[in-house]
Protein backbone atom coordinates (compact mmCIF):
# COMPACT_ATOMS: atom_id res chain seq x y z
CA UNK A 1 0.00 0.00 0.00
CA UNK A 2 0.98 3.58 -0.56
CA UNK A 3 2.06 4.35 3.27
CA UNK A 4 4.01 7.15 4.03
CA UNK A 5 7.15 7.53 5.45
CA UNK A 6 9.73 10.40 7.04
CA UNK A 7 12.05 9.51 4.04
CA UNK A 8 9.18 11.21 1.79
CA UNK A 9 10.17 14.12 3.02
CA UNK A 10 13.22 13.24 0.93
CA UNK A 11 11.58 12.81 -2.02
CA UNK A 12 9.11 15.56 -1.86
CA UNK A 13 12.12 18.01 -1.72
CA UNK A 14 13.73 16.75 -5.34
CA UNK A 15 10.47 16.73 -6.95
CA UNK A 16 9.90 20.47 -6.40
CA UNK A 17 11.84 20.55 -9.66
CA UNK A 18 10.16 17.38 -10.95
CA UNK A 19 6.29 17.87 -11.09
CA UNK A 20 3.90 17.02 -13.86
CA UNK A 21 2.73 20.56 -14.43
CA UNK A 22 0.78 19.65 -17.66
CA UNK A 23 2.57 16.84 -18.16
CA UNK A 24 1.31 14.22 -20.93
CA UNK A 25 -1.08 12.03 -19.95
CA UNK A 26 -2.61 9.67 -22.12
CA UNK A 27 -4.61 6.04 -21.94
CA UNK A 28 -3.54 3.52 -24.50
CA UNK A 29 -6.32 0.71 -25.62
CA UNK A 30 -4.75 -1.86 -27.62
CA UNK A 31 -5.57 -5.58 -29.62
CA UNK A 32 -3.00 -8.10 -30.00
CA UNK A 33 -0.57 -7.57 -32.28
CA UNK A 34 0.43 -3.83 -31.57
CA UNK A 35 4.12 -2.84 -31.22
CA UNK A 36 5.37 0.62 -30.60
CA UNK A 37 8.79 1.84 -30.33
CA UNK A 38 9.44 4.89 -28.54
CA UNK A 39 11.75 7.61 -29.64
CA UNK A 40 10.32 10.83 -27.64
CA UNK A 41 13.88 11.40 -25.65
CA UNK A 42 11.68 11.72 -22.53
CA UNK A 43 13.36 12.14 -19.07
CA UNK A 44 10.62 9.83 -17.27
CA UNK A 45 7.56 7.86 -18.07
CA UNK A 46 5.36 6.17 -15.94
CA UNK A 47 3.07 3.49 -17.46
CA UNK A 48 0.44 1.90 -15.47
CA UNK A 49 -1.25 -1.62 -17.05
CA UNK A 50 -4.89 -1.12 -16.24
CA UNK A 51 -5.76 -4.22 -18.28
CA UNK A 52 -3.99 -7.22 -19.97
CA UNK A 53 -0.31 -7.08 -20.36
CA UNK A 54 2.75 -6.06 -22.20
CA UNK A 55 6.38 -5.92 -22.58
CA UNK A 56 9.06 -3.02 -21.96
CA UNK A 57 11.66 -3.97 -24.50
CA UNK A 58 15.07 -2.28 -24.23
CA UNK A 59 17.16 -2.02 -27.09
CA UNK A 60 19.83 -3.19 -24.69
CA UNK A 61 19.03 -5.93 -21.76
CA UNK A 62 16.20 -8.17 -21.11
CA UNK A 63 12.22 -7.91 -21.83
CA UNK A 64 10.10 -6.41 -18.63
CA UNK A 65 6.76 -7.98 -18.43
CA UNK A 66 4.12 -5.89 -16.68
CA UNK A 67 0.60 -7.00 -16.34
CA UNK A 68 -2.85 -6.00 -15.25
CA UNK A 69 -2.40 -3.66 -12.01
CA UNK A 70 1.91 -3.15 -12.51
CA UNK A 71 3.51 -0.17 -12.25
CA UNK A 72 6.36 0.73 -14.78
CA UNK A 73 8.90 3.22 -15.46
CA UNK A 74 11.28 4.02 -18.24
CA UNK A 75 14.32 6.46 -17.79
CA UNK A 76 14.93 8.12 -21.11
CA UNK A 77 16.28 9.86 -23.73
CA UNK A 78 17.06 6.34 -24.68
CA UNK A 79 14.81 5.10 -26.99
CA UNK A 80 12.70 1.34 -25.99
CA UNK A 81 9.66 -0.27 -27.26
CA UNK A 82 5.98 -1.20 -25.60
CA UNK A 83 4.47 -4.46 -27.16
CA UNK A 84 2.45 -7.28 -26.56
CA UNK A 85 4.95 -9.54 -27.18
CA UNK A 86 9.00 -9.16 -27.72
CA UNK A 87 8.81 -10.77 -31.15
CA UNK A 88 6.11 -8.10 -32.36
CA UNK A 89 7.54 -5.77 -34.87
CA UNK A 90 7.10 -2.10 -34.31
CA UNK A 91 4.42 -0.56 -35.80
CA UNK A 92 4.12 2.77 -34.40
CA UNK A 93 6.98 4.91 -33.58
CA UNK A 94 6.24 8.24 -30.69
CA UNK A 95 8.49 10.75 -31.52
CA UNK A 96 9.36 14.14 -29.55
CA UNK A 97 6.67 15.95 -29.27
CA UNK A 98 4.08 12.98 -28.40
CA UNK A 99 4.01 12.72 -32.15
CA UNK A 100 2.72 9.65 -33.59
CA UNK A 101 3.50 8.10 -37.18
CA UNK A 102 4.53 4.82 -39.15
CA UNK A 103 7.68 3.52 -39.43
CA UNK A 104 7.91 5.08 -42.77
CA UNK A 105 6.50 8.55 -41.71
CA UNK A 106 2.82 9.37 -42.16
CA UNK A 107 1.00 10.80 -39.18
CA UNK A 108 -1.12 8.59 -36.85
CA UNK A 109 -2.49 10.85 -34.38
CA UNK A 110 -5.77 11.67 -35.65
CA UNK A 111 -5.95 8.36 -36.89
CA UNK A 112 -5.76 6.85 -33.65
CA UNK A 113 -7.26 9.08 -31.48
CA UNK A 114 -10.00 7.26 -29.34
CA UNK A 115 -11.81 10.28 -27.71
CA UNK A 116 -10.86 12.44 -24.16
CA UNK A 117 -7.02 11.49 -23.42
CA UNK A 118 -7.56 7.88 -25.14
CA UNK A 119 -5.59 6.55 -28.43
CA UNK A 120 -4.66 3.20 -29.53
CA UNK A 121 -6.01 0.83 -32.07
CA UNK A 122 -9.02 -0.20 -30.91
CA UNK A 123 -11.47 0.73 -28.53
CA UNK A 124 -12.13 -2.32 -27.06
CA UNK A 125 -8.77 -3.79 -27.07
CA UNK A 126 -7.76 -6.76 -24.67
CA UNK A 127 -5.18 -3.90 -23.55
CA UNK A 128 -4.75 -0.83 -21.49
CA UNK A 129 -2.67 1.49 -19.92
CA UNK A 130 -2.33 4.77 -18.53
CA UNK A 131 1.01 6.59 -19.73
CA UNK A 132 2.56 10.20 -18.15
CA UNK A 133 5.43 11.39 -19.61
CA UNK A 134 7.70 14.07 -17.67
CA UNK A 135 9.91 16.48 -19.37
CA UNK A 136 11.84 17.42 -16.08
CA UNK A 137 15.52 18.83 -17.03
CA UNK A 138 16.66 20.34 -14.43
CA UNK A 139 19.90 19.58 -11.66
CA UNK A 140 17.63 18.90 -9.32
CA UNK A 141 15.56 16.45 -11.04
CA UNK A 142 18.30 15.17 -11.99
CA UNK A 143 19.66 14.01 -8.89
CA UNK A 144 16.29 11.58 -8.64
CA UNK A 145 16.87 10.17 -12.63
CA UNK A 146 20.41 9.24 -11.65
CA UNK A 147 19.33 7.08 -9.00
CA UNK A 148 17.25 4.79 -11.11
CA UNK A 149 17.23 2.18 -13.39
CA UNK A 150 16.94 2.54 -17.26
CA UNK A 151 13.84 0.44 -16.96
CA UNK A 152 11.96 -0.84 -13.88
CA UNK A 153 8.83 -2.69 -13.15
CA UNK A 154 6.56 -2.74 -9.47
CA UNK A 155 5.13 -6.13 -9.73
CA UNK A 156 0.91 -5.66 -8.53
CA UNK A 157 1.16 -8.98 -6.75
CA UNK A 158 3.96 -7.14 -4.22
CA UNK A 159 2.98 -3.55 -4.13
CA UNK A 160 -0.38 -1.93 -4.78
CA UNK A 161 -1.30 1.75 -4.57
CA UNK A 162 -4.67 3.26 -4.14
CA UNK A 163 -4.28 5.90 -6.36
CA UNK A 164 -4.42 3.93 -9.41
CA UNK A 165 -8.12 3.19 -9.58
CA UNK A 166 -8.43 6.88 -9.04
CA UNK A 167 -5.97 8.07 -11.63
CA UNK A 168 -7.95 5.30 -13.85
CA UNK A 169 -11.36 7.27 -13.18
CA UNK A 170 -10.08 10.62 -13.35
CA UNK A 171 -8.56 10.57 -16.83
CA UNK A 172 -11.70 10.00 -18.24
CA UNK A 173 -13.05 12.87 -17.20
CA UNK A 174 -13.38 16.58 -19.58
CA UNK A 175 -14.43 18.68 -16.44
CA UNK A 176 -12.63 22.24 -15.65
CA UNK A 177 -9.74 22.02 -13.45
CA UNK A 178 -9.12 18.26 -14.96
CA UNK A 179 -5.61 19.29 -15.82
CA UNK A 180 -4.36 20.11 -12.24
CA UNK A 181 -5.74 17.41 -10.64
CA UNK A 182 -4.28 14.77 -13.26
CA UNK A 183 -1.33 16.35 -12.52
CA UNK A 184 -1.21 16.11 -9.11
CA UNK A 185 -2.33 12.54 -9.05
CA UNK A 186 0.71 11.55 -11.64
CA UNK A 187 2.66 13.04 -9.38
CA UNK A 188 1.56 11.34 -6.03
CA UNK A 189 1.32 8.22 -8.19
CA UNK A 190 5.12 8.59 -9.28
CA UNK A 191 6.53 9.46 -5.80
CA UNK A 192 4.31 6.20 -4.33
CA UNK A 193 6.39 3.91 -7.00
CA UNK A 194 9.34 5.38 -6.25
CA UNK A 195 8.83 5.16 -2.33
CA UNK A 196 8.35 1.22 -2.99
CA UNK A 197 11.18 1.10 -5.98
CA UNK A 198 13.83 2.23 -3.50
CA UNK A 199 12.71 0.39 -0.25
CA UNK A 200 13.92 -2.51 -2.07
CA UNK A 201 17.43 -3.89 -1.53
CA UNK A 202 18.03 -4.66 -5.60
CA UNK A 203 16.93 -1.03 -6.35
CA UNK A 204 20.74 0.29 -4.71
CA UNK A 205 18.63 3.41 -3.00
CA UNK A 206 20.71 6.51 -3.34
CA UNK A 207 22.59 7.68 -0.11
CA UNK A 208 20.65 10.63 0.24
CA UNK A 209 17.46 8.95 0.68
CA UNK A 210 19.13 6.03 3.04
CA UNK A 211 20.29 8.32 5.22
CA UNK A 212 16.51 10.29 5.73
CA UNK A 213 15.70 7.05 8.16
CA UNK A 214 18.61 7.36 10.47
CA UNK A 215 17.28 10.14 13.93
CA UNK A 216 20.28 12.51 13.38
CA UNK A 217 21.67 12.64 9.33
CA UNK A 218 17.72 12.56 8.70
CA UNK A 219 17.09 15.19 10.87
CA UNK A 220 19.77 17.54 8.91
CA UNK A 221 19.11 16.33 5.84
CA UNK A 222 15.72 18.17 6.17
CA UNK A 223 16.53 21.14 7.26
CA UNK A 224 19.30 21.44 4.84
CA UNK A 225 16.57 20.44 2.01
CA UNK A 226 13.95 22.88 3.08
CA UNK A 227 16.03 26.04 4.09
CA UNK A 228 18.96 26.31 2.17
CA UNK A 229 19.41 29.33 2.05
CA UNK A 230 19.94 30.12 5.92
CA UNK A 231 23.42 30.45 6.75
CA UNK A 232 24.41 26.94 8.35
CA UNK A 233 27.52 25.95 9.62
CA UNK A 234 28.00 22.36 11.37
CA UNK A 235 28.43 23.64 13.96
CA UNK A 236 24.71 25.24 13.73
CA UNK A 237 23.04 22.19 12.45
CA UNK A 238 24.78 20.18 15.07
CA UNK A 239 22.75 22.00 17.61
CA UNK A 240 19.66 22.25 15.91
CA UNK A 241 19.77 18.01 15.38
CA UNK A 242 21.48 17.80 18.81
CA UNK A 243 24.38 16.63 18.78
CA UNK A 244 28.21 17.74 18.77
CA UNK A 245 29.75 19.12 15.61
CA UNK A 246 32.15 15.77 15.04
CA UNK A 247 29.53 13.23 15.73
CA UNK A 248 26.94 15.12 13.14
CA UNK A 249 30.30 15.35 10.49
CA UNK A 250 31.32 11.90 11.40
CA UNK A 251 28.06 10.19 10.61
CA UNK A 252 26.34 12.63 8.12
CA UNK A 253 29.43 11.63 5.81
CA UNK A 254 29.52 8.10 6.69
CA UNK A 255 26.21 8.00 5.55
CA UNK A 256 25.26 10.52 2.98
CA UNK A 257 28.79 9.85 1.49
CA UNK A 258 30.39 13.93 1.85
CA UNK A 259 30.45 15.96 4.80
CA UNK A 260 27.41 18.18 5.61
CA UNK A 261 28.67 22.10 4.20
CA UNK A 262 30.10 20.00 0.79
CA UNK A 263 26.54 18.27 0.33
CA UNK A 264 24.47 21.99 1.23
CA UNK A 265 26.81 23.83 -1.33
CA UNK A 266 26.02 21.23 -3.92
CA UNK A 267 22.23 20.95 -3.03
CA UNK A 268 22.39 25.05 -3.23
CA UNK A 269 24.23 25.10 -7.00
CA UNK A 270 21.78 22.12 -8.07
CA UNK A 271 18.96 24.60 -6.86
CA UNK A 272 20.35 27.76 -8.63
CA UNK A 273 21.24 25.91 -11.86
CA UNK A 274 16.94 25.33 -11.78
CA UNK A 275 15.80 28.76 -10.73
CA UNK A 276 18.40 30.13 -13.59
CA UNK A 277 15.71 28.69 -16.33
CA UNK A 278 13.37 31.52 -14.89
CA UNK A 279 14.54 34.71 -17.47
CA UNK A 280 12.65 37.16 -14.61
CA UNK A 281 15.09 36.30 -11.80
CA UNK A 282 17.84 38.62 -11.58
CA UNK A 283 21.39 36.66 -11.02
CA UNK A 284 20.85 38.67 -7.18
CA UNK A 285 17.32 36.97 -6.65
CA UNK A 286 18.71 33.21 -7.45
CA UNK A 287 21.77 33.63 -5.06
CA UNK A 288 19.55 35.26 -1.95
CA UNK A 289 17.02 32.16 -2.65
CA UNK A 290 19.79 29.58 -2.25
CA UNK A 291 22.12 30.90 0.61
CA UNK A 292 24.85 33.17 -0.94
CA UNK A 293 25.88 36.96 -0.05
CA UNK A 294 26.19 38.45 -3.69
CA UNK A 295 25.74 37.14 -7.42
CA UNK A 296 30.13 37.01 -7.70
CA UNK A 297 29.78 34.69 -4.61
CA UNK A 298 27.19 32.40 -6.35
CA UNK A 299 29.26 33.14 -9.88
CA UNK A 300 32.54 31.61 -8.45
CA UNK A 301 30.46 28.67 -7.06
CA UNK A 302 28.47 28.10 -9.58
CA UNK A 303 31.23 28.12 -12.52
CA UNK A 304 33.83 25.81 -10.16
CA UNK A 305 30.86 23.14 -10.40
CA UNK A 306 29.35 23.63 -13.97
CA UNK A 307 32.31 24.79 -15.42
CA UNK A 308 30.09 28.16 -16.96
CA UNK A 309 29.21 31.21 -15.95
CA UNK A 310 25.75 31.26 -14.64
CA UNK A 311 24.76 33.67 -17.42
CA UNK A 312 25.93 31.20 -19.89
CA UNK A 313 24.52 27.84 -17.85
CA UNK A 314 21.21 30.37 -18.38
CA UNK A 315 21.67 31.08 -22.05
CA UNK A 316 22.22 27.37 -23.07
CA UNK A 317 19.14 26.47 -20.78
CA UNK A 318 17.12 28.92 -22.94
CA UNK A 319 18.19 28.72 -26.29
CA UNK A 320 16.28 26.08 -28.64
CA UNK A 321 19.73 26.03 -30.01
CA UNK A 322 21.90 25.15 -27.75
CA UNK A 323 20.24 22.73 -25.37
CA UNK A 324 21.45 22.68 -22.07
CA UNK A 325 23.41 18.92 -21.77
CA UNK A 326 23.19 17.16 -18.37
CA UNK A 327 25.88 18.47 -15.66
CA UNK A 328 28.76 16.17 -14.48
Amino acid sequence: MCVYDGRMDALSGLMEGTRARGAFLLRSVMSSPWSIRVQDQAPLTIMIMTRGQGWLIPDSGAPLRFGTGDVAVARGPDPYTVADDPTTPPQVVIHPGERSATLDGQALCDVMDLGVRTWGNDPTGDCEFLVGTYQMRGEVSGRLLRALPPMLVLSADTWSCPLLPLLHEEINKDEPGQAVILDRLLDLVLLATLRAWFSRPEAEAPAWYRAYGDAVVGTALRLLHTTPAAPWTVAELATRVGVSRAALARRFTALVGEPPMAYLTSWRLALAADLLHDPDLTLGAVARQVGYGSPFALSAAFKRRYGVSPQEYRRRALSPDHPLGEAS
